[in-house]
């Protein structure tokens, strides 16, 4: 039976260098003999969303300064709506975790904007318009967001097969993502199909939690709600807010990097994956690709 989150509808780091990972980077990941390594079996599988199961960086910078430029946000000695650039969003994404958290963090630093969003095209002064604010750019971003899903985005290689195989080996599998919860089912059911979605083990989002990653809370929510001990849970993760969260809550993590987390140090990683394409499930729940980061494998090629 699917355990979801409350009130959901259902339906950083090159490890160090070792012998054993110079060895390790000379085959790829489906080529390499299986090792022993003594840790405790797998009891759940956990992935993150963006990043991990959608390359998402891009279509959500898209979406907010859709966002910003329909409601006219001009933050102070601006001229005109705010545009977060690649290079700007790719540290301000490895930086705070979640939608909201992110806007407040902004324009805390940089000023509260004037916008459509209030009466005059005022900035907001109160604590009640600073929120009205913030929820109305999200609910208008995550819509956007969802219309650029809509035009044929698809899941990033490998991660189905990972989920179903894991699932056919009698290993819970769960998402708990940072975003918002309408937009994560809506990415769930749109790549991976209402049937997979459905047969999740568990399913949470930032709505679930009261603090974000890098904080571990959901996590330790989800080894508890899936009855799982967080030593035996792996996390498949992009990026090293991540990574913090899942090994704060004392969980394996492996990294599948995106491209605008490919350079960022994963020190606490088992391993580091440019996609899963060419992951072997049972090598995978064994901990065989422990040390292995493709990223040196790429650069001895």
């Amino acid at each position: 039976m699917s355990r979801f989150g409350t009130n959901t509808t259902i339906y950083g780091c090159i490890p160090k260098k070792t012998a054993h990972r110079t060895a390790m980077v000379m085959a790829s990941p489906a080529t390499q003999e299986p090792s022993s390594t003594g840790s405790t079996p797998v009891q759940a599988l956990i992935f993150d969303c963006d990043g991990v199961i959608v390359e998402s960086e891009g279509i959500h910078r898209e979406a907010y300064n859709a966002a910003f430029k329909e409601f006219n946000v001009i933050c102070p000695g601006q001229d005109g709506p705010l545009v977060w650039t690649e290079e700007f969003y790719d540290v301000l994404q490895n930086t705070v975790g979640g939608g909201k958290p992110k806007m407040r963090w902004y324009f805390g630093k940089h000023g509260w904007p004037t916008t459509t969003i209030l009466e005059g095209g005022n900035a907001p002064t109160t604590d009640q318009e600073k929120e009205k604010v913030i929820d109305t750019l999200q609910d208008w971003k995550t819509q956007k967001y969802k219309d650029i899903i809509k035009n044929g985005v698809a899941a990033r290689p490998g991660i189905e097969r990972i989920m179903d195989e894991a699932r056919a080996r009698g290993i819970p599998v769960a998402v708990c993502s940072a975003a918002t919860k309408e937009a994560v089912i809506f990415v769930l059911e749109s790549l991976l199909g209402k049937e997979r979605f459905q047969q999740l083990d568990l399913f949470m989002a930032g709505d679930d939690v009261t603090a974000k990653k890098p904080d571990p809370m959901i996590y330790n929510e989800a080894a508890a709600r899936l009855g799982a001990d967080p030593s035996s849970c792996l996390v498949i993760e992009d990026s090293v807010i991540g990574l913090q969260a899942a090994t704060g809550a004392g969980m394996s993590c492996v990294i599948t990097y995106t491209s605008s987390t490919k350079d960022q140090e994963f020190d606490d990683a088992l391993a580091v994956f440019r996609d899963m394409t060419h992951v072997n499930i049972d090598m995978l729940l064994q901990g065989a690709y422990s040390g292995f980061d493709s990223r040196t494998f790429q650069s001895a090629e």
